[in-house]
């Protein structure tokens, strides 16, 4: 899971709490999202126009704050001025999270936050630490907050008992399946057996056939025995 809170919310004199409102995460910028403005600003740093962007990447880092307490979300960001936005989880509509390549490369990634009535992203922690795991964080305080029942991974019970139930679909499909094939063998053990009770009735009969065209000829060879007798 990601890092828990690095921020102290005494020296923080930007982020004004509730007074039962608790930080549970905070971070910035993950130190790997400068890699992009280094390849860029390497090759121009001695047309100076890439220290520039350097410089200002790195200050954009420094000053960029992302906080998720039990209450809600916040995120200041600014170099010259500070601009600070909060939104309730009681807002929050939809959440989703994107890696771009360098992201994918060194876990870093963009988490978006949509609110009901908004128009598209509403706030974005861009460039986090492992983008997927504060986004579960959150989605868990989210459900919390509607009065949903959790479990530790941030799942509402109305999931896990879908999941449950996906899972005792899967079985009885299987047991079914079982039954066909044992039901199969069953009749295709008994219609070998019937084969073979058949075979002997059919021999029966042949050597019947054969005895009784013999018998002719028992009769034949008796009748020319007489003849000579009388001769």
């Amino acid at each position: 899971m990601s890092e828990p809170s690095t921020i102290d919310p005494e020296t923080a004199d930007w982020l004004t709490l509730d007074e039962d409102e608790e930080i549970v995460w905070s971070g910035k910028p993950h130190e790997s999202s400068l890699i992009p403005a280094l390849v860029v600003g390497i090759p121009l740093a001695l047309v100076l126009i890439g220290l520039f962007v350097i410089a200002g990447t790195y200050l954009q880092r420094e000053n960029t704050q992302y906080v998720v307490t039990t209450d809600g979300l916040y995120k200041k960001t600014g170099i010259l001025s500070r601009d600070v936005q909060r939104i309730d989880f009681g807002k929050v509509q939809n959440t989703s999270y994107s890696q771009g390549f360098f992201g994918s490369q060194f876990g870093y990634g963009n988490v978006d936050i949509s609110t009901a009535g908004g128009s598209g992203i509403e706030m974005q922690f861009r460039s986090v630490p492992e983008p997927r795991e504060v986004q579960e964080r959150i989605n868990k305080r989210v459900k919390g907050s509607r009065g949903e029942p959790t479990t530790e991974s941030g799942e509402t019970t109305r999931d896990v008992l879908d999941e449950i139930l996906v899972e005792l679909r899967a079985i009885r499909s299987t047991v079914e399946a079982q039954r066909e094939t044992t039901g199969n063998t069953s009749a295709t053990t008994s219609n070998t057996g019937n084969a073979a009770d058949e075979r002997p009735t059919g021999e029966g009969s042949t050597g019947h056939s054969e005895f009784a065209s013999s018998n002719p000829r028992a009769e034949n060879a008796t009748a020319d025995e007489e003849s000579a007798d009388e001769r």
